[in-house]
């Protein structure tokens, strides 16, 4: 399988992990420790999947990437990358990532073109090492509230505050968002969005709500509640649950369709378009028995029903 199959560039420099002078300052390698020591597994990931994005930075444009998953992870998923690239693997590390981060970074320009006005606001619940608010123009006129546990917004904040302040001004940070507010928050609690509404956000305007680590990172529980003055999801069919909640406009998308693809999804022995081959009422595949996990990426729109879980 070559590597423009798998999304891979052709130029063989991908392989070699060059760390900026930045990443190896005293400085950021202590606040990464502090990750290492101190965060637990679920927070963690945040660097993890920062980490994905430096690694396909030759279709994700995320400057700050490198700087907020640290060395440890960086090294991590390149050696992923290169391990399935020598044994010519049809799916390489990241690309679900790659293609996961796309795929929401569309939406949310096409949720935001749709409203037909010039302000509005977008929450990242979750929203860990998400750095939209610095790398996507489209949010020039959008209040962005990131939502997520004390610790993961104050390292990450610090973070991107010694980037601003390094000697090499090609590396530090420009704001694309109209505003950037943090919310300190466990959306597992009853008064994330009491703290949310104190920080600014507005009920009456027009919003994108982003869940996109969170529902990945609960994906392999039977069910996760958000908080008890939301919803419980416990779904396979997402477009036929959503509908009863309140919400219209359901459009449901695997990884491979064609708004769901990039261009690098172009094995179609890969896993992802195997499964779409099948009906999503087969549970098993047919031909090794494995069981078929689907990955959703889900688009909706309207006002959901305030209930009680």
């Amino acid at each position: 399988m070559s590597d423009q199959d798998n999304g891979l560039p052709e130029n063989p420099q991908w392989q070699e992990l060059k760390l900026s002078q930045l990443l190896l300052t005293d400085t950021v390698r202590n606040l990464h420790a502090t990750i290492d020591a101190q965060w637990d597994y679920l927070q963690r990931t945040a660097c993890q999947t920062a980490a994905g994005r430096a690694m396909w930075k030759h279709v994700i444009h995320d400057p700050l990437a490198d700087l907020l998953a640290g060395e440890t992870y960086l090294r991590n998923v390149h050696e992923k990358i290169k391990k399935d690239r020598l044994n010519n693997a049809r799916e390489i590390s990241g690309v679900i990532l790659a293609i996961r981060t796309l795929w929401f970074d569309s939406q949310i320009e096409a949720a935001l073109n749709s409203f037909n006005s010039t302000e509005a606001q977008v929450v990242l619940l979750g929203a860990g090492m998400d750095t939209r608010a610095y790398r996507l123009n489209c949010l020039k006129e959008s209040d962005v509230f990131e939502v997520d546990f004390s610790q993961v917004l104050q390292v990450k904040t610090a973070l991107i505050q010694t980037a601003m302040e390094f000697r090499d001004e090609q590396q530090h940070p420009r704001m694309t968002a109209k505003s950037l507010t943090t919310v300190a928050a466990d959306i597992r609690e009853n008064d994330w969005l009491e703290k949310l509404q104190l920080s600014g956000y507005k009920p009456e305007k027009n919003t994108v709500w982003v869940l996109e680590v969170l529902l990945a990172d609960f994906m392999n529980q039977p069910s996760t509640t958000l908080s008890s003055s939301i919803f419980h999801f416990s779904s396979d069919w997402p477009d036929r649950l959503l509908p009863t909640l309140g919400f219209s406009n359901v459009r449901l998308s695997q990884i491979g369709d064609p708004d769901a693809h990039f261009g690098l999804m172009n094995d179609p022995l890969n896993l992802f378009n195997k499964l779409r081959s099948l009906p999503r009422s087969v549970q098993t595949h047919p031909d090794d028995g494995t069981p078929c996990r689907r990955l959703y990426l889900v688009q909706a729109s309207g006002s959901p029903n305030q209930t009680t879980a």
